[in-house]
């Protein structure tokens, strides 16, 4: 079995004097076959991957977990708070605040109510909604976590997100929540518009992650698309062969909002959950390849490791910090 792990965020450039060691996450690192590329988003590598060259993130999103969005164009339209500055708007993602999903329901049904006729908008998740679009738009192909802390910049769609945000402010969740001192989610992200692919291909036999986009993906490949799980509980579902995709975003919001904390809490996970259960399958030949992808560093890496590999005690296992360029 060829396990592929995708892990954006895990070479951001973050205070190295606070990242821990991570001795099996090093050793795949150290031991395996590296070969760098150019950096590029998390969509942009699926996009690659499935053979896509542009990624409908919004019909994509809608397609995942029996959603069917048919021939329409969608994009999504993530909330966000703009969070006023003297001279300016700077966008502040979801992943930087707490959006409960009684939050999400109540603000996506007055947007319903307001747009009747005109958009449909759904909370996929609490912090991932989005919109079925009347005519096609150009938007960015980027979320919102990539223009974090960014001005909110003129563009495409400024009238509709205009009475987006007029209906957003006047909400009594976002009284609350302003009551609270919590950021008020006063507009949205929208990215990614475009109809649903008619024909993807995919390598993998099998795809698991949190993100809806990716389950998407998964869903027009007709590949099988599992919920995000520990590594412990994947490999005992796990067929004996196979190539399967794994994607591991939970470092993405850490590494994009620099929280330095939160990325060496998120790490520590990933290692115990996956990086340490998959060294283990490598070293009793239950996995024959372990390949690391880390598609959005200043220089892009992938890492193949076999069983072989592991006895290359030469090269030795060194921290994190050194991998980041």
């Amino acid at each position: 079995m060829h396990c592929e792990l995708l892990v954006p965020g895990l070479l951001a450039p973050l205070e190295r004097g606070a990242l821990p060691r991570l001795p099996a996450l090093e050793l795949l690192l150290a031991r395996g076959r590296a070969k760098e590329a150019d950096g590029s988003t998390m969509e942009a590598w699926l996009g690659e991957a499935f053979g896509l060259d542009t990624v409908p993130a919004g019909a994509l999103t809608a397609l995942a977990d029996g959603g069917e969005p048919g021939a329409a164009a969608w994009a999504r339209a993530d909330p966000v708070h703009l969070r006023l500055l003297r001279d300016r708007a700077v966008i502040v993602p979801a992943e930087a605040f707490d959006v409960p999903q009684a939050d999400a329901a109540a603000l996506v049904a007055a947007l319903n109510r307001h747009f009747a006729g005109r958009l449909e908008l759904q909370a996929r998740t609490p912090a991932r909604w989005v919109v079925r679009l009347a005519e096609p738009m150009e938007l960015p192909a980027t979320p919102a976590l990539a223009v974090a802390g960014a001005p909110a910049e003129p563009g495409r769609g400024d009238a509709l997100l205009t009475e987006v945000q007029m209906v957003l402010h006047e909400h009594p969740v976002n009284e609350a929540r302003e009551a609270r001192g919590e950021p008020a989610i006063n507009s949205v992200w929208l990215w990614g518009a475009g109809a649903a692919p008619g024909s993807v291909s995919a390598p993998w036999h099998s795809v698991v992650a949190g993100d809806p986009l990716v389950r998407g993906l998964a869903r027009a490949a007709q590949v099988r698309a599992h919920e995000a799980l520990a590594g412990r509980a994947w490999l005992e579902r796990a067929p004996e062969d196979g190539r399967h995709l794994v994607v591991l975003d939970s470092l993405r919001a850490a590494a994009a909002l620099a929280d330095a904390g939160a990325f060496s809490r998120s790490v520590e996970v990933l290692e115990e959950q996956w990086f340490e259960p998959l060294v283990a399958a490598l070293r009793a030949d239950r996995v024959g390849m372990v390949t690391l992808h880390v598609p959005d560093a200043a220089q892009a890496l992938s890492v193949e490791t076999i069983r072989g590999d592991l006895r290359r005690i030469w090269r030795r296992p060194r921290p994190l910090s050194y991998w980041i360029r």
